[in-house]
């Protein structure tokens, strides 16, 4: 649920829309952020109610380009340009320009959701194969399998050491 609802937006920005006072005595008066205010006046008078209103989007990695392109040929700031193209939070545009300056186009392509995966496909585990699989495996794939294999058993030994140490350990504290 966002802070302030579309009604309380609109209100305030009827209000500095009729004259009746300046952005930053309206926004303190209200108590809000006077640059906060600024955008919902200019997302008004660029879309009108719709610019007020809650909006999730995922853009594309075309857009986010148009965005740029227009920002840097029309010399405009995040904000104005947030307001043109009715992108709620401007923070979204430096976003874009950081990653586009530093790793080009491709920083631009939505990224997938969630928590990404901790183990590398390397060093999941794996299914047990048939010997026919093995069969048309190549050298390099049996041989990483083994090593694979030896780490996870001298893994349980050593897991297996201490377990029984610990134990010895609690036995002579009884005693």
């Amino acid at each position: 649920m966002s802070k302030y609802s579309e009604q309380f937006k609109l209100s305030l920005v009827q209000q500095y829309l009729s004259g009746s006072g300046g952005l930053k005595f309206i926004a303190q008066e209200h108590g809000i952020d006077h640059s906060q205010f600024g955008r919902w006046v200019s997302a008004y008078k660029q879309h009108g109610i719709s610019g007020l209103q809650k909006k999730r989007a995922i853009y594309s990695a075309e857009f986010k380009l148009t965005v740029l392109e227009h920002m840097r040929l029309n010399d405009l700031s995040q904000d104005q340009t947030a307001a043109l193209f009715d992108i709620r939070s401007p923070a979204h545009i430096g976003i874009w320009k950081r990653g586009y300056d530093q790793h080009g186009p491709e920083a631009l392509t939505p990224r997938p959701k969630g928590r990404q995966r901790r183990m590398s496909d390397s060093l999941s585990p794996k299914k047990i194969n048939s010997p026919v699989d093995d069969a048309l495996r190549s050298r390099e794939d049996l041989l990483a399998e083994v090593n694979q294999l030896r780490m996870e058993n001298a893994y349980l030994k050593k897991l297996g050491a201490l377990v029984q140490a610990t134990q010895q350990v609690q036995l002579k504290k009884q005693k």
